[in-house]
């Protein structure tokens, strides 16, 4: 059964330009962040948390999850876009930059000042499990060939 998913996933996306393979990534991975995040709302983790510099801790509200991997997927968008037009080897360029960045970006929530460890943990995983399906996807559009759209008159396409 995974082998048949993966074989559809493949012709889904090879049909498709690497910006709407990556959108609907990350349209999936904000919903999961959001169910990950409402989940540990209900299991009692505490949703506060302090940004950087600041001297408390703000509320954690619903739909914060997934404002924020949906903000992440579009920057991270336009980067496969120009490394699939301008890097030698897109994907490795892709995924050392993207797993570099989640990286960084675990930084944020695990040092956050006045803040539950329940909640820095609550909030790295979360990172991780957008990461987890944003990453390995657009990297899987980017080894693709390029799409070219059909048709007389058309510009060359756009990975």
């Amino acid at each position: 059964m995974h082998t048949v998913s993966a074989i559809r996933f493949a012709q889904f996306a090879g049909d498709r330009p690497l910006w709407q393979v990556s959108a609907l990534a990350g349209v999936g991975a904000a919903v999961a962040t959001e169910l990950f995040g409402l989940a540990a709302r209900a299991a009692g983790v505490p949703m506060s948390a302090a940004g950087l510099g600041a001297a408390t801790a703000q509320p954690i509200t619903v739909g914060m999850f997934a404002m924020g991997t949906l903000i992440c997927t579009f920057w991270g968008t336009v980067l496969a876009v120009v490394l699939g037009r301008y890097a030698r080897r897109p994907v490795v360029a892709y995924v050392g930059a993207t797993v570099g960045l989640t990286v960084v970006s675990l930084v944020i929530p695990l040092t956050a000042g006045h803040t539950a460890t329940s909640t820095k943990l609550t909030l790295a995983l979360g990172h991780l499990v957008a990461a987890a399906i944003i990453i390995p996807t657009v990297a899987h559009r980017l080894s693709l060939p390029l799409v070219r759209p059909a048709g007389p008159g058309r510009p060359g396409g756009a990975r």
